[in-house]
């Protein structure tokens, strides 16, 4: 072997040695993005849920009157979870982090105040937050006839 032969080798090697740590530090970057993107969610997340009744949070119901103060934050909070079921969906977010926030969106939902919530704002916008309706269908609300009489 002569020395231009070597030289080739080593020159082959240290190339694929360049690609290798090319690709590592995308990969690094990709995954940082990731945890970045999922952080600015979490924070949003937390600033809503500072705006929501701690009765709410805590599972108590709310009265009419709180029901109907903080109907506009439940509809954020709703809007905030149909887009993390559709970022779920487009695999733009770890699976360790779906798990953990579907099973956060499914407690929330079932807690009192959250369903009365989730089923007026379902039920009123009937078209609206599709990929959410697949994780957490809301109850039937059921209609009274207009005359206000009993079926």
């Amino acid at each position: 072997m002569t020395i231009q032969d070597w030289f080739s080798t080593i020159s082959g090697v240290a190339t694929a040695i360049g690609v290798l740590l090319a690709a590592w530090q995308l990969r690094q970057a990709k995954r940082q993005d990731v945890t970045t993107f999922e952080d600015t969610l979490a924070k949003e997340y937390r600033d809503l849920a500072a705006r929501l009744p701690t009765k709410a949070l805590l599972g108590e119901r709310l009265s009419e009157e709180e029901h109907q103060k903080s109907l506009d934050d439940f509809y954020r909070y709703v809007d905030l979870c149909n887009e993390q079921v559709f970022l779920h969906l487009r695999r733009r977010i770890t699976k360790a982090t779906w798990k953990f926030w579907s099973d956060g969106i499914k407690s929330n939902l079932r807690r009192p105040a959250f369903k009365r919530a989730w089923n007026e704002i379902a039920a009123r916008g009937a078209s609206d937050f599709s990929e959410l309706r697949m994780l957490c269908p809301p109850e039937v609300m059921e209609q009274l006839p207009i005359t206000g009489t009993a079926p």
